[in-house]
């Protein structure tokens, strides 16, 4: 009987105050525009020159476009509250989990265990429901070492937390606290005492594996000669539940998983390990949802599936959450987000507004999907009599590959019959898990193209959920508290811009491609709103070549004895003056309401800048190469940082908080920048120490000042590394290169 209590309630927030500011700030922006548009000569438009005029016309008119798009973002937020405790266990679906890691050195397997721990330990009324597969891209003996040890380990802890209500189970984080005092015995005690010393067991274990030793272990001898991109599918079933019948260890199972690599064929990076894994599951469990999360998120609410499950089987049509996704945050994040990575802010003000529309975006982690919808399968309403139409064997054929089992799981998911599974243990299926595991699998098949994980971008997770959402379907935002999920975000500079850059990258790769998000609003059921909120995101790269430009407009000015802006004599020059105050007091204003400190608004402002000149421009260049066909994009993973076995941050944390620079391109643009706006202050200055600038109302004035100070300010981490040396100093290559990009744009300035 179905449940008829409430399992979720969705709650319409009010925010009147915000908007009529951002209306101020769009009011703003558009004078500022018209007082330049209408002096088509340059005149009272504060401009030296009709074409400085029309430069900052221009670019101005794409900062009130971008604007426009962030206001169409937060226009109408909601949240989603969840009531598990209405749950009928009985009515639970069958979950899967996916865990991803790619790289055993960048992606220690210690941070990967912790995560697999905390998911095999959820509160889940029936743990055989429930099964767990880790993708191990960078096919690691040591990576599969540690998840058999987990897996034995798990046996152990899995029962002690359901025991005693432990509320954090990824266990460095639990154990890096002491233990509760208050209302604990001494049995509790000593349980505590013996879990913490087998976990530094396992710690030590896992970090002194060696590969060698490792592989003389017959059971992992599938490893042996194998290359990180050539070797066959490996399976292996390190925890099947069928044993708890006869042991009494009741948790989920646990499946290693290392996809097959050829040089023969395409792997397409994350989306194609997601597809393997939705096949491999497909044929062992092929539960009717999914859970995928990066190897470094561990799910720190341990009824996170159940608060999901009000999400997916609480509204009356099931369209309004195609997938529930939750915020991505973090653990043991630096004092005021020096890098801006821990995007708080965005996820509140633009995640919680997104919601408001056709749903939020698929963030690629922390995400449970409906296993029908990541087939391909429309929204109820768009299915011919209300009920799914079955396929036939041939229908399936083409899109699923040639897999009878395959075949079979996907007609009991596309029919509907969520109960179905698989009767056999899943350690019988191994082979067949290898062979839809295969690099030449997908060959003449949908996948990657109508049903799994979309190929065509490095943010293959923005992608798919844009397709979800121009299926039709909706989508939920989960924010519980506690954190659904806790993450690992980069501690260092290079770390977040790399990051910034590959997402830059796929993004613009979706917008400029066969899957724009303007197609999917032409041509199918994306909402314009949803598209305009895609389009937010994906602009990022083109942003960069506008906000460059500006940037370059000060210096300029100061180099050549012009100006750009009102003179503070001018009357127009309340508009920029206005606009500039208007804008930060209401950016910092949110970082205010979001709990976050001015200095934490500083620095998120600051880097957004530096990405922006660095990062996004390079992510740029890099579409631009590949659609000229001159080069191809390169997946880089982000480094994780291990903690030690108590919780502790890892040693490197002295650099924490700081940049470190070394040798990469990717500092060159910012580098340049910050030379070129200390040589045009220098300039400037001296003109008007030696009265050798030109007359009030055509030299530069206090507005070029005021850009070339403020662009100083917020590349001060390049200031000072222009001075600092060593790991905190900028590599002398790359102060030469900026260098002389600064001197070809200084001669270009004065030649004439």
């Amino acid at each position: 009987m179905a449940s008829t209590k409430k399992l979720q309630e969705r709650v319409v927030l009010g925010r009147t105050a915000w908007i009529l500011a951002e209306f101020a700030i769009l009011f703003l922006l558009l004078a500022l525009i018209a007082r330049r548009a209408a002096s088509p000569q340059g005149k009272d438009r504060g401009a030296t020159s009709p074409w400085l005029g029309t430069l900052a016309l221009v670019c101005e008119a794409w900062f009130a476009f971008v604007w426009a798009l962030n206001m169409n973002c937060k226009w109408s937020p909601v949240r989603f509250d969840t009531y598990p405790d209405n749950l009928l266990p009985e009515e639970l679906p069958a979950m899967d989990m996916f865990v991803t890691t790619a790289d055993p050195l960048l992606e220690p397997p210690l941070i990967t265990v912790n995560t697999v721990l905390s998911l095999l330990a959820l509160d889940y009324p029936d743990v055989g429901k429930l099964a767990c597969y880790v993708s191990d891209d960078g096919c690691s003996p040591v990576t599969c070492y540690a998840m058999r040890e987990a897996a034995e380990f798990a046996a152990l802890w899995v029962p002690f937390c359901k025991r005693h209500g432990v509320g954090v189970r990824a266990p460095f984080m639990y154990f890096a606290s002491a233990p509760p005092e208050i209302g604990t015995g001494d049995e509790f005690m000593e349980s505590w005492a013996f879990m913490k010393s087998e976990y530094e067991k396992l710690v030590t274990r896992i970090e002194n594996a060696d590969e060698g030793s490792i592989l003389r272990d017959a059971e992992f001898a599938g490893f042996i000669d194998t290359e990180r991109g050539n070797h066959p599918t490996i399976v292996k079933v390190l925890w099947d539940n069928t044993k708890s019948r006869r042991t009494g260890q009741a948790f989920p199972n646990l499946v290693y998983v290392s996809r097959e690599k050829s040089p023969k064929h395409y792997h397409n990076f994350k989306a194609g390990a997601m597809n393997v894994l939705t096949r491999v599951s497909a044929v062992m469990t092929n539960a009717p949802i999914m859970l995928n999360v990066d190897c470094d998120m561990f799910a720190n609410n341990p009824q996170v599936a159940l608060h999901a499950m009000c999400l997916l089987l609480g509204f009356d049509d099931e369209i309004e959450s195609g997938f529930v996704q939750t915020p991505q945050k973090f653990y043991g994040a630096l004092k005021d987000d020096p890098f801006g990575n821990q995007l708080e802010v965005g996820f509140k003000k633009l995640g919680g507004g997104v919601a408001g529309i056709q749903g939020i975006f698929y963030g690629g982690t922390g995400c449970f999907h409906r296993r029908k919808v990541i087939y391909g399968m429309p929204p109820p309403d768009k299915i011919k009599h209300g009920r799914p139409v079955s396929p036939s064997y041939k229908q399936l054929q083409i899109k699923f590959g040639g897999s009878k089992e395959l075949i079979e799981s996907s007609r009991n998911i596309i029919s509907g019959d969520v109960l179905a599974r698989p009767t056999e243990s899943i350690s019988s299926r191994v082979e067949v898990a290898k062979q839809v595991g295969a690099s030449s699998y997908e060959g003449g098949t949908c996948w990657g193209q109508e049903i799994g994980w979309v190929y065509g971008s490095m943010t293959e997770d923005m992608l798919t959920g844009q397709l979800i959402h121009a299926m039709g379907w909706k989508s939920a935002l989960m924010d519980t508290n506690p954190p659904s999920f806790l993450g690992c975000a980069p501690t260092g500079g290079l770390a977040s811009l790399t990051q910034y850059k590959r997402w830059a990258t796929g993004l613009l790769e979706i917008l400029i491609g066969r899957n724009s998000p303007i197609l999917g609003t032409v041509f199918r059921r994306l909402q314009l709103r949803q598209c305009l909120a895609y389009m937010f995101l994906y602009v990022w790269p083109i942003r960069a070549l506008f906000e460059l430009c500006y940037a370059l407009l000060g210096p300029f000015c100061l180099l050549t004895n012009q100006s750009f802006l009102p003179k503070a004599s001018d009357e127009g020059f309340r508009i920029p003056l206005a606009l500039f105050l208007t804008y930060n007091i209401y950016n910092l204003m949110e970082y205010k309401e979001c709990g976050l400190s001015a200095r934490a608004w500083w620095n998120n402002h600051r880097m957004q800048r530096i990405t922006s000149a660095c990062a996004w421009l390079l992510a740029f260049l890099t579409v631009l190469l590949k659609t000229m066909g001159l080069s191809e994009t390169v997946f880089e993973v982000t480094r994780k940082e291990s903690s030690t076995s108590d919780g502790s941050a890892s040693p490197n944390d002295v650099d924490q908080g700081l940049f470190t620079f070394d040798s990469s391109p990717i500092f060159i643009p910012v580098t340049t920048l910050s030379i070129l706006n200390i040589v045009a202050i220098v300039v400037g200055a001296w003109r008007v120490v030696v009265g050798t600038a030109r007359a009030a109302h055509s030299g530069p004035g206090i507005g070029e000042f005021v850009c070339c100070v403020w662009m100083m300010l917020c590349f001060w981490p390049f200031v000072r590394g222009l001075v600092s040396s060593g790991r905190y100093g900028i590599p002398w290559s790359v102060k030469m290169k900026a260098s002389l990009i600064v001197s070809v744009f200084v001669h270009f300035c004065t030649r004439n």
